[in-house]
């Protein structure tokens, strides 16, 4: 297994718009994930607990849903204290990050005595998915519960997938407690993401569900939008590195596969202006594959969606790197900062060749919810303002209305709305 190599732009564009559609038909899971919300909302407990015996292979009534407070107090006996210093260390940086991006209410007072602003308040409720079955991620965690708790939601409820033994991994119960989170159902899937956004007898409905999860619960997220705000739609992971003639091959190497070790559908690209670095990446790529714990599936994924692209200059590479707006962005060139300019959409960017894309995953700060599959364009990684909403503040005086009831007179009535012209008119009478 290669990565394969392309050198001319036409075919590159082709590349990259096949990588960012590969997870457009999806008409069929759609179905299968509409029944399972329907059967959620219709029976709801049950419903969850046939779909975890169907799914997860485990049997459970729904009094073994909430994880207890045993267990909660047991996982911090099972974590190694490494682990455990690791998580307090990414808890107080993505904190500390998170607390600068709170947006503050504000009024503004104009000298006609109209006073207008902005004012910001939580939701009440936000769930979390956080993946989990034969896996353990307590850095979702901990992105998504401390944008909440900075944010001040008052109620976070956790759902995961339970693993063997109807257990759930200590670092994702250490990892929540943490973030002050107690409420922790062991459901996963769509069928979790129905009992967020309609309730059953033992989950609550909530306001807003973010995390990430297969292609069945981003699906399940994209139906229920509208009944509950979401975070996005986040696809696999993907990341696309700018190299120049400065980056090392093996970094490079490396950066590629701890995306493409994800998912067989995540995708790596690399673009340099540099021949003979694509050449050492490919034969690096190789190299590091060999003895990889996780190789079958990240070979799948390299083979699929990893690419290397020659272009003409670093130039070039931003206007591709633009095209197809990757969720992760590395800029592994000799001057960083005097590119950034050129980059218009990305969903993290990453400068220099101490910055690998594994730093903001766990701990730099910034969320590792990102958007995927071009959505970069158009959209930003979960934050504080996730969580919040604005509300308009209005308050006219009679000098302010006078002045401006006329214009509203008319405007209502050239859209043909009487009363909204009158509800104007009665108060401008003397």
């Amino acid at each position: 297994m290669m990565l394969r190599v392309v050198t001319q732009a036409a075919e590159a564009k082709a590349e990259l718009g096949r990588i960012s559609q590969r997870l457009e038909d999806t008409q069929v899971q759609a179905e299968q994930v509409r029944e399972i919300l329907a059967q959620v909302q219709q029976r709801g407990d049950q419903a969850l607990v046939d779909y975890t015996r169907q799914f997860d292979g485990q049997e459970l009534t729904p009094a073994d849903f909430l994880v207890s407070g045993s267990e909660l107090d047991a996982a911090y006996q099972q974590v190694a204290p490494e682990l455990l210093a690791a998580i307090r260390l990414a808890h107080q940086r993505i904190r500390e990050f998170h607390q600068q991006r709170v947006p503050q209410t504000w009024v503004q007072f104009a000298p006609d005595g109209m006073v207008l602003g902005k004012r910001y308040t939580p939701v009440e409720r936000a769930g979390v998915y956080v993946p989990g079955g034969r896996a353990s991620y307590p850095s979702t965690v901990l992105m998504n519960c401390i944008p909440a708790q900075v944010a001040g939601v008052s109620r976070i409820v956790m759902v995961t997938p339970p693993g063997g033994e109807r257990a759930v991994p200590p670092a994702v119960l250490v990892a929540a407690q943490e973030c002050g989170v107690q409420e922790i159902y062991r459901v996963g899937g769509a069928q979790a993401i129905g009992a967020l956004a309609f309730g059953t007898q033992t989950i609550p409905p909530v306001d807003v569900i973010t995390g990430p999860g297969n292609v069945y619960v981003t699906l399940a997220k994209k139906q229920v939008y509208g009944r509950v705000g979401i975070d996005s739609l986040a696809g696999p992971s993907e990341i696309l590195i700018i190299a120049d003639a400065s980056a090392q091959a093996g970094q490079v190497a490396a950066d590629l596969l701890a995306q493409a070790e994800h998912d067989p559908l995540a995708a790596a690209i690399l673009l340099t202006p540099d021949a003979t670095l694509a050449q050492a990446v490919v034969q690096a790529v190789a190299t590091q594959l060999e003895p990889h714990p996780r190789r079958l599936l990240t070979e799948k994924s390299i083979a699929h969606y990893g690419l290397v692209v020659v272009v003409e200059s670093l130039a070039q590479a931003a206007e591709l790197a633009n095209l197809f707006a990757p969720e992760h962005l590395q800029l592994a060139v000799a001057d960083p900062w005097d590119l950034l300019p050129q980059i218009r959409h990305a969903g993290a960017i990453f400068l220099g060749h101490h910055t690998p894309e594994a730093l903001g995953d766990y701990l730099a700060g910034p969320n590792h919810t990102l958007p995927t599959a071009g959505a970069a364009r158009f959209s930003s990684g979960l934050s504080v303002e996730t969580f919040l909403k604005a509300s308009s503040i209005i308050s006219a005086s009679a000098t302010a209305l006078h002045q401006l009831g006329e214009a509203v007179i008319v405007l209502a009535e050239s859209e043909g709305l009487h009363s909204h012209a009158e509800s104007v008119r009665l108060r401008l009478k003397p």
